[in-house]
């Protein structure tokens, strides 16, 4: 028995790395699931004018239809518990003078369902050569989901109706509606240097809300950003945002897989841009902290630079700051300056790393590895990072040998290229 023992465990050990090994990386699907419903050029799509116009307040269950081309003007509550029905196939152009923008208040919904053939399109107003980053406001859901602000209810800073902009409370479960198969083009206005709107906010948004299957494209700041709540999202675009792809704060409890940023070097803020920019709160003063920390897992994720020789804007792919819980499997991520950076704050002891855990990925032609804002951690952090049971994978790659077909002027592909054996460690 004694001669057979080590044998056994190298055998365990040894089917343990080959599984570790074979898991599927990045975004995955048994077809290319971004095909169809999505565009990387909607500057070249010419809608139909507005035939209706959409302002002031819906406060009784409402319905837009596929034939109608709807104009969101100035600032358009959701109220009263009432229900906003999209059909699929409907466009809805936000519109530029006004800043228009689409709040979902606390206890109503939205049920924007669309098809994989006929999606639902959030866009600019604009004609084709004049549209940019930031044309209109966005989509702004407010929930019943828990907060960690102290009070556990909060208010966000877009100079929303103060008797309408609230978010938070106890039902983990709230139910904001559905997003799915939905576009959203040129959203998140600059308010000022302090108050930028997003492609999509979810704020308090407990997790019988449904989100699947959106593509927000050309964001003036953050694609989408949590706020708190309790969500599991899945099947999510973020392309050529100019700030964060997938932001989130405040005690935010999310489960996010199947999902791709794709950055541009010269789409990004000078400020610093990131696909994950994850903390706990803006300031610790402003927290209980007898509260959830934001605890976020992300599986079956690609980040992907498409300047592949580091060029542009784009620095780290992951931004992590203290008191928070980030984990990252089964993913890709492609040309970033360096990999993760973690807030100096964190420190360098285990019970901080043990937070923060990557496992089974691809790291492929990024200048540096997890590295810490305070450079004399980064010994001690590369260390327990370097731990082979991680299952990092260092590569230097092309896009074109490490994705089924990266061509964002086609119809681009970020599965996998499963005839790359250095890619799927075959």
């Amino acid at each position: 028995m004694k001669t057979k023992l080590p044998i056994a465990i190298l055998t365990l050990l040894s089917s343990f790395f080959i599984q570790a090994q074979q898991q599927p990386k990045g975004i995955t699907g048994t077809s290319n699931w971004m095909s169809n419903w999505t565009t990387f050029n909607p500057a070249k799509i010419e809608y139909n004018e507005a035939t209706n116009i959409i302002a002031g307040t819906i406060d009784k269950d409402t319905r837009l239809t596929k034939r109608n081309t709807y104009q969101l003007v100035g600032v358009v509550y959701v109220t009263n518990n009432a229900t906003l029905t999209i059909e699929p196939g409907t466009v809805i152009r936000g519109d530029d003078k006004t800043c228009g923008t689409l709040v979902i208040t606390n206890g109503a919904k939205i049920m924007a369902e669309g098809l994989e053939t006929d999606p639902i399109v959030f866009t600019s107003n604009k004609e084709i050569a004049e549209r940019k980053p930031g044309d209109w406001g966005g989509i702004i859901i407010l929930g019943k989901a828990p907060i960690n602000t102290i009070g556990g209810i909060h208010i966000l800073p877009f100079d929303l109706e103060p008797m309408l902009n609230h978010y938070g409370g106890q039902d983990a479960e709230d139910n904001s509606g559905t997003l799915k198969y939905v576009r959203v083009e040129y959203a998140g206005r600059k308010l000022s240097s302090l108050k930028e709107l997003n492609g999509i906010s979810l704020a308090g948004v407990g997790r019988k809300t449904i989100l699947s299957n959106i593509q927000i494209s050309y964001s003036n700041d953050d694609s989408f950003e949590c706020y708190g709540g309790e969500l599991n999202m899945n099947n999510l675009i973020s392309y050529r945002t100019t700030d964060d792809d997938f932001d989130f704060t405040q005690g935010a409890q999310i489960n996010i897989n199947n999902s791709i940023a794709i950055r541009h070097p010269f789409s990004s803020d000078v400020s610093g841009s990131r696909c994950f920019e994850v903390d706990s709160y803006d300031k610790i003063g402003n927290t209980d902290m007898t509260k959830k920390l934001t605890k976020i897992n992300a599986s079956n994720i690609t980040l992907v630079n498409l300047e592949e020789n580091n060029q542009g804007l784009v620095r780290e792919s992951i931004y992590v700051r203290e008191n928070t819980f980030f984990n990252l499997s089964n993913s890709i991520v492609s040309g970033f300056t360096p990999f993760v950076l973690l807030e100096g704050n964190i420190g360098d002891g285990e019970a901080n790393l043990s937070k923060i855990t990557f496992k089974n990925l691809i790291i492929n032609n990024c200048n540096g590895g997890i590295t810490s804002e305070s450079g004399s951690a980064n010994p001690v952090i590369q260390g327990f990072y370097g731990n082979p049971t991680f299952f990092l994978d260092y590569t230097k790659l092309k896009n074109s040998e490490l994705f089924a077909m990266p061509n964002i002027k086609g119809n681009p592909d970020f599965r996998m290229n499963q005839n790359n054996t250095i890619a799927i460690g075959n």
